[in-house]
């Protein structure tokens, strides 16, 4: 059952835009679930002291003086279920986790666990209580006393520049303009009702405002709840972020490395709008707002935005973005052929476009999948087109994909056209004979290859027959031109090939398709073939492994079905995962197909090309494209995604929607291999305007990060008709974390101004994360029983003993990684964070504790050794001393597994590269053995399985033995900035050791 929240507890139109409206709702008090040691929950009434020193609660069997926490006493404000009570197993599905939260406060660190009645009560608690801790005995102003803040004066300067008469009052006209520059997305009727309300409330009704009333109608316009709570965890006076804070905030929680002062007075100079705040390096709300919607903050890694992988691999180690008509703007049959389909398809990236050539009533060849004759395209025009536009939005080879249709004689004019037209970018040299595979993007760059029949090396005419491919006869069945009939007895059919087009055919030879077996004997690495969807499809289901096997060294392209005549698109991942290179796409038709196939192919700077997950191109690999879980040898990895909020977002197009109110919800799809497939939505957030809040979390498991793409999408519940709102579609790989702005886009892929949602995104290792919730029971934590990767039995007793010395070096390396994940998340949860959160955030959320005390730190850091020990100086609290015992075991078996790595390691790799010297001599062996058929099969298999399980744990150890040596780099750089390190300049080994790791070579 899902959970929901109701939002209705929160007066509808109180917005809390800053901490005095947290403080004030504070005085007022509330009605709160505090939750008790024995996970009973009992309704109490919360409220702030009116000196602000104290919260109280009532009914309470205690004294008064009891039935209150001091705030002096408080030493950290925790939000969700982050204490062993919210945690506890009766509790968890109770209540969703945005709205708990904790107060922890005493020497012994003791916590007062709360359940509010939605999320906005427990940012406005929470906002207060941070504010209130920071500040002790100063109590915040009161709003409209004491000096301006930075963002009135800033507000006031923009009224004034507009009050061109000085008169102190401005057209309300004017006014409504002002606000929508300042805010571009917002609607001009939410403005101006906005004045209204403030004209009438402050009975001064009128043409007119002045700029009290403009400087109110901004802040409350304006101001996001959730990012303003934002910056009240990191600004350190609650009211801006000063460079300090921002370089935290960056650090911690953006996961940028390597920021400096510097960069972060760039970034306050290009974000902050006022004039004071950018002279004295301060971010206010309004310049936070900026910077966290800017391209700089975007949920797309801008080392994306290039070409950024290696791209000196065969051709066959690439997807490759592959359009089947292109020219078409409408759907198949009925659709009129429009040359500027082609200039879309490769201004988009596509580096395959299929032309099928038909005779034209001129004499000469033209290119027409619509039964209306009228609509056909020169040939001549369409060359010309694609030599002008071949490269404009990428310098990798394009591939033409000929399906000729045309007599020998439009066919010799259609090769005279392609070599007259394309001149030295046709790639007309022969396939070197004693390579084995293709050559690379990088090595083919700016070259066109044409794909298509070629004549056999015995025909020595002028013209000769070859069989035909299935594309195109479903069209020349409605176009009335189908007078080649297949011939008797069911062959397949022939067609007449001039030898001048013959001869333009080079690396993309197409020949038909017998059976894997006869490929792996006979089909030589420059011929290629295509499958339509249904074959493909079946390939795909029952033999997946002999598929990724096949394209490991062969292109392959898989076109739509016939039957489809609407243009519809198939799922390319269905392909994608078996290793199909050229998924042929109707570029022409928007949808969900579409949406993925240009989300993938933006992650490799949109260049057309994708590099396919190392586990596909290895010689020697196990790996099954319907696995339903983890992979041998791959990390699998927690998505933590929290959607918190939606920004102008439009109503759906076509929608016969009850009034102007959207009433969306979000779904977020994970699409890859099938054990990755999944889809969660948030609740859907009810008359919440065009920007809604959904402050809700969604985890998913990605097993295979390489093949994964993240889609959102918005919908409207409120609909009648088309409850589509707005969609994005990113690779895994590409994800940012931290706090980021989603761009959204319609249906067709087009930007929708102003149009984004809130998101924050983690990624941790599955390893020991995301288990935290369950842990609440000690006695459980012993019982899990560890899983060890082995080896599989080939049945060849050489090659098995080879496999039989890894046993041991596999369980060592399976103890050293889960130790540390296991020690790992027990700090965080005694931290009260999440597992997704970073060393760093841990040692700054003891040091707030111990800052918050009246004594002098009882805890220490010394940074002096290259494992720091935290050091208790006399005696410590029992909360402290679990922590201190959980950091310590931390630091231990992060030291084992630094220590340990290499040599582990090393055994996993000479084992490994002891079974790929019997990798030459398999076949001798399977022979002499008398492997044959399934036993032979089943030999293969485990042979791959063994390498893949060597190769893959051996990255894995490497990997985590450079992540320990990262949080230790962490615990020094925070101990240093937090003050409670001693001795200390960060030790120069790690940084050292922080350079980055060589992949293990294919």
């Amino acid at each position: 059952k899902k959970k929901t929240v109701s939002f209705s507890s929160m007066p509808n139109d109180r917005k809390i835009n800053s901490t005095a409206a947290c403080i004030s709702l504070m005085l007022e008090g509330c009605e709160l679930k505090k939750v008790r040691s024995n996970s009973r929950m009992y309704s109490r009434f919360f409220v702030l002291d009116a000196d602000m020193r104290s919260v109280r609660w009532e009914p309470s069997k205690k004294d008064s003086e009891k039935a209150k926490i001091e705030i002096k006493s408080v030493k950290e404000v925790r939000v969700g279920k982050k204490t062993p009570v919210l945690r506890s197993n009766g509790l968890s599905d109770q209540f969703p986790d945005e709205c708990a939260f904790s107060i922890i406060y005493g020497d012994n660190y003791e916590s007062l666990d709360l359940v509010a009645s939605s999320a906005d009560v427990v940012s406005a608690w929470v906002m207060g209580l941070r504010y209130l801790v920071s500040y002790g005995k100063h109590s915040p102003e009161a709003p409209g006393t004491g000096h301006p803040s930075l963002r009135t004066s800033w507000i006031s300067s923009v009224f004034d520049l507009a009050d061109l008469d000085k008169s102190g009052r401005i057209p309300v006209s004017r006014a409504v303009q002002l606000i929508k520059a300042l805010n571009p997305g917002m609607k001009t009727s939410t403005i101006e009702l906005k004045f209204k309300e403030l004209q009438k409330a402050s009975e001064r009704p009128g043409a007119e405002v002045a700029c009290d009333l403009f400087v109110e109608a901004y802040c409350e316009l304006c101001t996001r709840p959730e990012i303003f709570f934002l910056l009240v965890q990191f600004s350190s006076n609650k009211e801006y972020l000063g460079v300090k804070d921002l370089l935290m905030f960056l650090e911690v929680e953006q996961g940028m490395e390597g920021v400096t002062e510097e960069k972060c007075l760039e970034i306050v100079g290009k974000y902050e709008p006022s004039k004071e705040g950018r002279e004295k390096g301060y971010l206010a709300i309004d310049g936070f707002t900026r910077y966290l919607l800017s391209a700089d903050c975007s949920i797309f890694d801008p080392q994306h935005r290039k070409v950024c992988q290696d791209m000196a691999q065969p051709l066959s180690h690439y997807y490759i973005s592959s359009a089947h008509s292109a020219c078409l703007l409408e759907d198949n049959f009925w659709g009129r052929s429009d040359i500027s389909g082609y200039i879309s398809a490769l201004g988009l990236g596509c580096r395959s476009i299929e032309l099928v050539l038909w005779d034209g009533p001129e004499g000469e060849p033209v290119v027409y999948t619509s039964p209306s004759a009228a609509s056909c395209v020169p040939f001549r025009a369409v060359v010309g087109l694609i030599d002008q536009h071949a490269f404009t939005a990428s310098a990798y080879p394009l591939i033409l994909c000929l399906v000729v249709r045309c007599s020998a004689p439009q066919q010799r004019l259609a090769a005279q056209c392609l070599r007259k037209t394309l001149g030295d970018k046709l790639y007309l040299e022969p396939p070197n004979p004693l390579a084995s595979y293709l050559p690379s993007p990088e090595q083919l760059k700016g070259r066109i290859l044409i794909k298509g029949k070629k004549l056999p090396p015995s025909c020595e005419d002028s013209e000769g027959e070859v069989s035909d491919e299935e594309e195109g006869w479903e069209l020349a069945r409605r176009l009335g031109q189908e007078d080649q009939e297949a011939p008797e007895g069911g062959g397949p059919r022939r067609v007449r090939l001039s030898r001048e087009l013959s001869e333009l055919v080079s690396l993309c030879q197409a020949v038909p398709f017998q059976d894997f077996e006869s490929s792996r004997r006979g089909q030589r690495y420059w011929e290629m073939c295509s499958f339509s969807e249904v074959e493909a499809g079946r390939f795909a289901n029952e033999c997946p492994a002999e598929l990724v096997s096949y394209n490991k060294r062969f292109l392959s392209r898989v076109y739509p079905s016939p039957m489809r005549i609407d243009a519809s698109n198939m799922n390319p991942q269905d392909f994608w995962k078996c290793g199909c290179q050229m998924v042929a796409m109707n570029y022409q038709t928007p949808g969900l197909m579409m949406d993925l196939n240009a989300g993938w192919f933006r992650q490799n700077g949109a260049c057309g090309y994708v590099l396919r997950p190392a586990i596909m191109r290895e010689e020697v690999s196990y790996f099954s494209a319907n696995a339903k879980d983890s992979l041998p040898g791959v990390p699998a990895q927690l998505l933590h995604l929290k959607v918190i909020s939606g920004q102008n977002l439009p109503k759906p197009k076509g929608s016969g929607a009850k009034g102007e109110v959207v009433e969306p919800y979000v779904c977020a799809e994970i699409h890859g291999i099938p054990a990755d497939c999944a889809e969660h939505r948030t609740k859907t957030a009810l008359q919440s305007g065009d920007n809604p809040i959904f402050d809700e979390s969604l985890e998913f498991q990605i097993n295979l990060p390489e093949l994964a793409v993240l889609r959102f999408v918005v919908l409207d519940d409120d609909y009648i008709g088309d409850e589509f709102i707005a969609q994005y579609t990113i690779p895994f790989e590409c994800l940012q974390p931290g706090y980021r702005h989603v761009p959204l886009q319609s249906l067709a892929g087009e930007p929708l101004p102003h149009a984004t949602l809130f998101v924050h995104v983690a990624i941790t290792d599955r390893r020991g994360g995301g288990k935290g919730h369950r842990r609440g029971l000690a006695g459980r934590r012993g019982r899990r029983v560890r899983e060890y990767t082995s080896t599989k039995a080939t049945g060849i007793k050489a090659i098995d003993e080879v496999f039989r010395t890894a046993t041991q070096p596999l369980r060592e390396a399976t103890d050293l990684r889960e130790n540390v994940q296991n020690a790992l998340v027990s700090f965080k949860e005694l931290c009260g964070l999440t597992p997704a959160a970073n060393m760093k955030q841990c040692i700054l959320t003891v040091s707030t504790w111990l800052l918050h005390s009246d004594s002098t730190p009882s805890v220490t850091l010394n940074l002096a050794e290259q494992y720091p020990p935290m050091e208790a100086q006399g005696p410590i609290p029992d909360l402290l001393r679990k922590v201190l015992t959980a950091y310590e075991t931390m630091i231990q078996t992060s030291r084992t597994l630094i220590e340990s790595a290499d040599v582990v390691y090393g055994k996993l790799i000479q084992a490994q590269q002891a079974g790929m010297d019997f990798h030459k001599e398999l076949h001798r062996i399977e022979t002499k053995e008398g492997l044959r058929g399934r036993k032979l099969q089943k030999a293969l298999e485990s042979f791959a399985w063994n390498i893949t399980v060597l190769k893959g744990q051996a990255d894995l150890l490497k990997h985590a033995k450079a992540e320990a040596l990262d949080n230790l780099w962490q615990i020094h750089n925070a101990g240093q900035s937090c003050g409670i390190g001693r001795n200390g300049a960060a030790s120069p080994e790690l940084s050292r050791l922080r350079a980055p790791l060589e992949p293990i070579p294919e």
